[in-house]
């Protein structure tokens, strides 16, 4: 595997620095590449070069923007196998998910590239005669874009060219954790056709690059992913400046829950649960954090999802057969053994999983095995818990209002799954559960592009939806231009039409 040098990108230069070496976090001594991380100075010149090019590409039409992300598509698809080798060595991913997160990438590019030549037309509107009304979407001015770990080219590609398409310059802010996979997409588009100074790539931590990008008065916008304490950090950077209000899109987790209730079927329950808990080895926005089962299958429930737990092989993500790679860092791996400390103390034991020998130490990874233990209430958990952990919770057969409301008091509203053979039930439910994506019958991870729109409400988010027909808007600014055509003697293209004369 190539070892790759990761440096930020402004206009197409890269800033001067010493390299800090990048590690797989399934195997401690595996260099995968290194990084120079940007300073404050870097971020502020990335701005410079972003704010000078934004008029000129918004200026070229949505047309040629929307064809210049087709070939990023295609310059990423050409890569594919690159791509995903690198997500699984440097974000611990597994192959099949890695291969999955390049589609969901080229996905997010050829969408919003159709949805921009559709939505930035220029839109005529009524009016009485002797007036022309029009609407136009164009682009707002600098977007800071800043992404997560966790899906590492997925959402960091998709917030960069749904604001490419709508007209804006960009600053792309990766995850320190893995700047090596956004160094090598952003060549790509670079190699594409983007031009370099449109789109700047700045690497480095949150408190340092991250700061300054946020609460430079010349940005126009952030597009983010990732905690909810950080998107409120960024909520006062952008409203404490003396400029104009910026726009804040944020996608920030949840305490997600799944009901299940007597006539569900079982092998079904176990399958969705298993995969929307612990695939990933739970670091994804969308994973399965709480199940409340009905008490009177609980038993029987909890002991098929203990067996398929068993079954679960944690590894190398590099080998094919592996379901649960490592997670991303050492911080994350402390945050989850804290957790299962407590969890061990205040909680009851379904299944924890063994780590297979050779897998931690020096030559090791981080790795947690998945565990399932359970626990009173959902209030009992003071925040999420990003890894393969999940919480049982029972409930009686007419508690199911008192579940809900539980479910929506956490402020949280991501995703949710229901499992129930019962019509009512499901109606019910939709009627009162208050989250973005609500699953019936299945899992409740892996969001497809433009069918099922990804994002929350509350503490989970802003909206609107990626992959949905409304996010590519929020990137955008409206203008309404209004003509009184009478004033020029009406409508002279009347006079020059190709219609008949009248008889």
């Amino acid at each position: 595997a190539p070892f790759i040098a990761a440096t930020s990108l402004i206009g197409g230069s890269a800033p001067h620095a010493p390299a800090v070496d990048v590690h797989n976090p399934a195997q401690l001594s595996q260099s995968v590449g290194s990084v120079v991380d940007a300073t404050a100075t870097d971020a502020a010149n990335a701005v410079a070069m972003a704010r000078a090019s934004m008029r000129g590409w918004n200026d070229r039409g949505v047309d040629a923007r929307a064809a210049t992300i087709d070939r990023v598509a295609e310059a990423w698809e050409s890569a594919h196998d690159e791509l995903a080798a690198l997500i699984v060595r440097e974000a611990g991913r597994t192959m099949l998910d890695a291969h999955l997160e390049v589609r969901e990438a080229i996905d997010f590019c050829r969408y919003y590239a159709a949805l921009g030549r559709t939505q930035m037309r220029v839109h005529d509107l009524p009016g009485p005669v002797g007036e022309s009304n029009q609407l136009r979407l164009t682009g707002r001015g600098v977007f800071v874009c800043i992404s997560p770990w966790n899906f590492p080219l997925a959402i960091f590609g998709g917030q960069l060219v749904a604001a490419l398409v709508a007209g804006n310059s960009v600053i792309a802010k990766p995850a320190e954790q893995t700047p090596l996979i956004a160094f090598r997409a952003v060549q790509l588009m670079h190699d594409a056709g983007v031009p370099r100074e449109v789109l700047n790539l700045v690497l480095g931590r949150g408190e340092t690059v991250g700061h300054a990008l946020t609460s430079d008065t010349r940005i126009a916008g952030v597009a983010f992913t990732g905690s909810i304490a950080t998107a409120r950090s960024i909520n006062r950077a952008l409203a404490n400046r003396d400029a104009a209000i910026g726009v804040l899109i944020a996608e920030t987790g949840g305490q997600n829950a799944m009901i299940v209730d007597s006539s569900a079927l079982p092998e079904q329950v176990t399958d969705a649960v298993v995969s929307s808990a612990f695939r990933s080895c739970g670091q994804r926005c969308s994973a399965l954090r709480v199940l409340f089962v009905q008490r009177e299958v609980a038993d029987a429930m909890t002991t098929m999802i203990a067996g398929a737990m068993r079954e679960l092989i944690v590894g190398n993500p590099a080998d094919p057969r592996t379901d649960i790679g490592p997670v991303i860092d050492a911080e994350q791996l402390a945050l989850l053994r804290q957790h299962r400390a407590w969890l061990r103390a205040h909680g009851r034991c379904i299944q924890e999983c063994d780590l297979p020998s050779g897998l931690t130490g020096k030559s090791g990874g981080h790795f947690f095995a998945p565990i399932a233990y359970e626990i009173d209430a959902i209030g009992d958990l003071q925040s999420e818990n990003f890894g393969p952990i999940l919480h049982v919770v029972r409930y009686d057969k007419h508690e199911l209002d008192r579940v809900i409301d539980a479910i929506n008091t956490t402020g949280y509203g991501l995703t949710m799954g229901l499992h129930t053979r019962l019509d009512a039930r499901v109606e019910h439910v939709i009627e009162s559960a208050r989250v973005g994506n609500l699953y019936v019958n299945r899992n409740i991870i892996g969001a497809v592009v433009g069918s099922q729109p990804f994002g929350g409400e509350g503490l989970s988010g802003t909206g609107p939806k990626a992959g949905g027909p409304h996010y590519l808007q929020r990137f955008c600014a409206e203008r309404a231009v209004t003509i009184n055509t009478a004033a020029a003697g009406g409508n002279v293209q009347l006079m020059t039409s190709d219609r008949p004369a009248a008889r």
